[in-house]
């Protein structure tokens, strides 16, 4: 029970931390600041975390190995490589709006990892990168995917959605549902309306 407490004390700091390097950026985040809004002295929070270096690789890494294991499972699913590559976008998406504040962490302060992790993580980027275009690639070679340039492709939709991490908060006027049909039927379909 104590275990399991404490746990939670420190998901809890976890998430509190993400939202304030967000907020001020990893560097301009003191353990003093964290401390002050997660509500206990500093050497209390100690007991919970040993340093703002460990805070920040457990959410990059935290962010890295959900992407990895959804990607695992899209690709081993029936579906088609359009739908797959659908539901990588959508993953993003469900990321950015459920797991905002860490998101925006693992894509703008990772550089500031140790360098044995900041190498680490690099190479976990890579190599979700490299199977995301591999998908990419096999949509193009089973003729379900237009003939374009991988590495573009591969690039546009992941730039095409993270703008949303930035912009998206619950009162915008629009449902996630909205959010999501609107962002993959331009990205898929375009913006032309196709003459009847």
């Amino acid at each position: 029970m104590a275990k399991k407490k404490k746990d939670l004390r420190r998901e809890n700091i976890i998430e509190i931390a993400a939202q304030l390097f967000k907020q001020k950026g990893f560097s301009g985040t003191s353990m003093r600041d964290l401390a002050e809004q997660v509500g206990m002295d500093a050497a209390t929070m100690y007991h919970y975390i040993s340093s703002k270096d460990e805070i920040l690789k457990t959410i990059c890494f935290g962010i890295a190995t959900t992407y990895i294991t959804q990607l695992g499972e899209i690709e081993s699913s029936d579906s088609s490589y359009i739908e797959k590559l659908k539901a990588l976008v959508r993953l993003h998406l469900h990321l950015m709006t459920t797991k905002g504040a860490e998101v925006s962490v693992a894509n703008n302060d990772w550089k500031y990892l140790s360098p044995e992790a900041l190498q680490e993580f690099k190479d976990l980027r890579s190599h979700y990168e490299k199977r995301f275009a591999s998908l990419i690639e096999e949509g193009i070679q089973a003729g379900e995917l237009q003939e374009v340039n991988r590495s573009v492709a591969l690039f546009t939709l992941l730039s095409a959605v993270r703008w949303v991490e930035l912009w998206w908060k619950p009162n915008r006027g629009i449902t996630l549902e909205e959010l999501e049909n609107t962002i993959l039927t331009i990205l898929f379909n375009g913006l032309e309306k196709k003459q009847p």
